[in-house]
């Protein structure tokens, strides 16, 4: 498959995810609820069970974005989707091997500890059940023997955020982690500083936002040569704004990944951009690749990743995503 075909693919299922997603709510859930696929399928298909498996954790908006497009696609096409999540790499290979257990029709998984998923995605794909990842794990989803992958190469968006800092003028940029061991986040951090060397890391504890608010402001009262702070994820920058406010700093925030409050923070100048991976249709590629596999025998990507991002929001053409982030999709 081409270059030109591949997109010509993706761009033909986002537009039909958009357009299933119309009917959509929004609105957050927890991650550790099951169902929620769509009961009344279009599909004249049998109805399957697809198990989607993450490491969000509780609350991220962005894990709601991912969810929706899967939703979408599962309505479509008449599957129950069985959605379960744990941040904890081992305790996502449990999800996984209760997923076997079940013996579900196809198994859409993130690999954002490539390590602790090893040997429990190798052993689903043993058993017979056609396994995607889509996310994390773009450097080891081919070793696993999976179907495919739907994602953004992290490194890539790194440079490609880096090359962007460098044309914007900047002079020293704080990459801020908020989980240690997740190799998608260190591939942007280190993305990044390849081609604007004068990128700091910063750890932050993700799953409290008044301790990341806490170590950005006193950061940059420390480095008064900081000028960027470039957040790992929605939430995340809009905490940076905050914090770049309590430094009395004249940082500007800069960000990966989007959701309706981020896009509005764009748009009021809060944040000067964002690097979007388009997580709703990350899920809802996932969950339509395994339905296409499993009834037509296909597959996506020719053996490469199917990649759906690194794409620029910025004050330029926020306005043509505000509508869809309003829906709840982008």
């Amino acid at each position: 498959m081409t270059r030109t075909s591949r997109l010509c693919l993706i761009a033909t299922s986002a537009v039909l995810a958009l357009t299933v997603a119309a009917c959509s709510s929004t609105g957050g859930r927890k991650s550790t609820e099951e169902g929620g696929g769509g009961t009344s399928g279009a599909a004249s298909t049998p109805r399957m069970t697809i198990a989607l498996i993450t490491h969000a954790a509780p609350g991220d908006t962005f894990w709601d974005l991912v969810r929706k497009g899967a939703e979408g696609a599962a309505q479509k096409d008449n599957v129950d989707l069985q959605y379960q999540a744990d941040p904890d790499g081992a305790n996502q290979a449990n999800l996984v091997q209760s997923a076997i257990d079940k013996k579900v029709d196809g198994i859409a998984v993130t690999l954002a500890k490539p390590d602790a998923l090893r040997a429990v995605v190798t052993k689903a794909v043993q058993s017979g059940i056609p396994v995607v990842a889509l996310n994390g794990g773009i450097d080891d989803w081919k070793s696993m023997r999976v179907l495919g992958y739907f994602g953004q190469d992290e490194k890539i968006a790194g440079q490609a955020a880096g090359e962007r800092l460098t044309r914007d003028g900047a002079k020293k940029a704080l990459c801020v982690i908020q989980e240690q061991g997740h190799v998608g986040l260190e591939a942007r951090c280190d993305g990044t500083k390849s081609t604007f060397p004068n990128t700091e890391k910063i750890y932050v504890t993700g799953t409290d936002m008044p301790s990341v608010q806490a170590a950005i402001t006193a950061k940059l009262q420390q480095d008064k040569s900081i000028d960027r702070v470039l957040t790992l994820g929605a939430p995340f920058a809009l905490t940076a704004v905050k914090a770049v406010q309590d430094a009395s700093s004249s940082a500007k925030v800069v960000t990966f990944d989007t959701n309706k409050e981020l896009v509005g923070a764009i748009k009021s100048g809060q944040v000067e951009w964002a690097v979007d991976q388009q997580p709703y249709l990350q899920g809802y590629l996932a969950i339509d690749s395994l339905w296409l596999y499993q009834t037509n025998g296909n597959t996506i990507g020719g053996g490469q990743a199917t990649l759906t991002g690194p794409a620029f929001i910025d004050s330029s053409n926020v306005a043509s995503v505000e509508k869809f982030a309003a829906n709840g999709t982008r």
